[in-house]
């Protein structure tokens, strides 16, 4: 799986930004689809922290309860994007934004950045104050 994240930028405190994660899956096998695409984030000198993620089959959200009610993920079956609708932005919420993927694996902990094999390059999230 190759993923490809994209929609950073400068935003004020208060408003929006729509990051997408393209998802090209290298081969037609099913067990080659992720079980979950997730969304996490680093800000400088923090540790990486999740976001949300969602099922790839079945399209179940996760949330971190600092972004709930603020963000929202989705999939876009049409570009084969998961992306990220982030609302009510805050100058906390500044980090460098990655998409990950998830192996089929027999147990899943979508919080665990550990599980996730594949990630796109980040995109670079500013909130001014």
């Amino acid at each position: 799986v190759q993923l490809q994240a994209s929609g950073g930028g400068l935003v004020q405190a208060g408003g929006s930004l729509r990051l997408a994660c393209t998802v090209s899956v290298l081969t037609s096998s099913p067990s080659s689809s992720p079980s979950v695409v997730g969304w996490f984030r680093q800000a400088p000198g923090k540790e990486r922290e999740f976001v949300a993620a969602m099922r790839w089959i079945g399209s179940r959200t996760y949330y971190e309860d600092f972004v709930k009610g603020r963000f929202t993920v989705s999939r876009d079956n049409a570009k084969n994007t998961i992306d990220l609708q982030m609302n009510s932005l805050k100058p906390e919420d500044t980090a460098v934004y990655y998409c990950a993927a998830h192996p089929q694996t027999a147990t899943v902990v979508v919080e665990d950045a550990r599980g996730y094999t594949s990630w796109g390059q980040g995109t670079l999230v500013t909130v001014s104050s």
